[in-house]
């Protein structure tokens, strides 16, 4: 089998009124907003910080900060299996785009697709493949080829015609700095992205997004408290104009004062050498509901599903797939 999966992309809006539908991972960061009884409180409160971040961080021409509102949609991926012809679908990965309202000019402009990444393979790596190849070891080690499928698939899916059919430019991902590494600040700094940080080594997630052939690297915008990390391909600083920038800053920095306040919401800044650390006590909470524990324990879950939907019942088709699949 020498042929490409064929992928189906299906788009819907993230708003006060979203539910997710039943293909939605439970641990995505959008889905677990919308859940319970203040769903609607919790996501009208999100899409608030992100519009007040956004009009923050592009304040040019701008005097009463309400000229800028960002619209969300939720991106699903299915990929086709039709191993029988029968017609199967997996769902892949899910993300999100931003799209930019300009109240001045009456503009609708397009921001950068990517940003939140959620991914059933990935659950099955991390949470399941990994865990179980650990299991009574002394010494943490990673599996032989360990990230290759995913990392086949996702580039498989961005270098597809209906990739290049909806979206003008490639995915930016942004995601939290890693609690267990020790980042330093450079002299380098942008007038969106803010100051660069370089990590003393390479992550877990670094090496799993490389083979997904993105790079990183990580920016403290102007008046953030710590670091995320942009995953791109090309040039991030010049591939993206600023708006599309500040559209990624301001959503996803937002999720992260929900999900790890520890850290985003922390009371004082990240200094010249900064660690990240989620039993920092000094931080502020948001006034949008959400648990953890509920989280990490759906990963697994999730994982496992993928294994028992996805990874035992197409083995051998998707190892011959991966076999022939031309490394770009």
């Amino acid at each position: 089998m020498n042929k490409d999966f064929a992928f189906t992309i299906k788009s819907i809006r993230f708003d006060e009124n979203y539910r997710p539908s039943h293909n939605t991972r439970t641990t995505t960061n959008f889905a677990n907003l919308a859940r319970g009884a203040n769903r609607q409180e919790n996501l009208r409160n999100a899409l608030t910080m992100i519009d007040n971040r956004f009009n923050a961080l592009a304040s040019w021409d701008n005097p009463k900060g309400d000229r800028y509102s960002v619209e969300l949609e939720i991106i699903s991926v299915e990929m086709d299996l039709d191993v029988e012809g029968n017609g199967e679908a997996f769902p892949m990965i899910e993300i999100l785009k931003t799209n930019i309202i300009d109240h001045s000019t009456n503009k609708r402009i397009d921001g950068i697709v990517g940003n939140n990444f959620s991914s059933y393979v990935r659950d099955y790596d991390f949470s399941v493949l990994l865990l179980e190849h650990n299991k009574n070891q002394s010494k943490f080690s990673i599996p032989d080829n360990y990230g290759d499928l995913h990392g086949k698939l996702f580039k498989s899916f961005v270098n597809s015609n209906v990739y290049q059919q909806n979206f003008i430019k490639p995915p930016v991902i942004c995601l939290s700095v890693s609690d267990n590494k020790i980042y330093q600040q450079t002299k380098n700094r942008h007038p969106v992205l803010g100051i660069e940080y370089q990590p003393n080594e390479s992550s877990l997630t670094e090496q799993y997004f490389k083979k997904m052939g993105l790079q990183v690297r990580y920016f403290m915008p102007p008046n953030s408290v710590a670091p995320l990390a942009f995953y791109f391909f090309g040039d991030l600083l010049s591939d993206y104009t600023n708006l599309e920038l500040i559209s990624t800053i301001s959503t996803m920095e937002t999720f992260q004062k929900i999900y790890r306040p520890e850290i985003y919401n922390a009371n004082s800044a990240a200094g010249t050498y900064y660690q990240p650390n989620l039993k920092h006590q000094d931080y502020s909470l948001t006034r949008i509901v959400y648990d953890r524990e509920e989280r990490n324990r759906l990963a697994i879950e999730q994982g496992k599903f993928a294994e028992e939907n996805f990874i035992k019942p197409y083995q051998a088709t998707l190892e011959r797939w991966s076999a022939n699949y031309a490394l770009n």
